[in-house]
């Protein structure tokens, strides 16, 4: 077992099957040792774990959760895509889109979601640049979506 997936497993998280596209793009674009994840919406189940514009439809605690759900369906993507996450040698970006009530103005906090996973599983590589922006309505009426950049050690 690699050192990543190890470390997934301690944090007693599990990464789901990765996402088809729903349009015409691919789950991850390289070019050299960059990847980029297209944006990753809370998957779980199926069934989305945030949805409506925080904080009136959805709770901002749901949000949060729902930022970390994007990064773990964001590993799986990266993993699928590389075969192992111990090839990740950094994550370099991280944009978060939320849903907002026009008053809302904590999406920096609703991204500490995935930005807390990424530095429970990767440690000091874990940590970003990130962009944390509000937004009237995302796809599929979701309440949080994260696109991500990480570079990879060459092989």
């Amino acid at each position: 077992m690699s050192a990543i997936a190890a470390r997934i497993q301690e944090l007693g998280l599990q990464l789901p099957a990765p996402a088809a596209p729903a349009g015409s793009y691919v789950p991850v674009a390289q070019t050299g040792n960059l990847l980029i994840v297209s944006g990753q919406l809370p998957f779980c189940d199926g069934s989305l774990l945030a949805e409506g514009p925080v904080p009136s439809t959805c709770s901002l605690e749901n949000a949060v959760e729902g930022a970390k759900q994007c990064g773990l369906n964001a590993l799986s993507a990266l993993q699928h895509h590389l075969g192992d996450l111990d090839r990740v040698s950094r994550v370099v970006r991280v944009g978060v889109f939320v849903a907002s009530d026009p008053e809302f103005t904590a999406q920096p906090t609703v991204a500490n979601g995935v930005s807390d996973l990424f530095f429970s599983v990767f440690g000091e590589a874990g940590r970003h640049a990130r962009a944390a922006v509000g937004c009237p309505s995302l796809p599929l009426g979701t309440a949080v979506e994260v696109e991500v950049m990480v570079e990879i050690s060459g092989d």
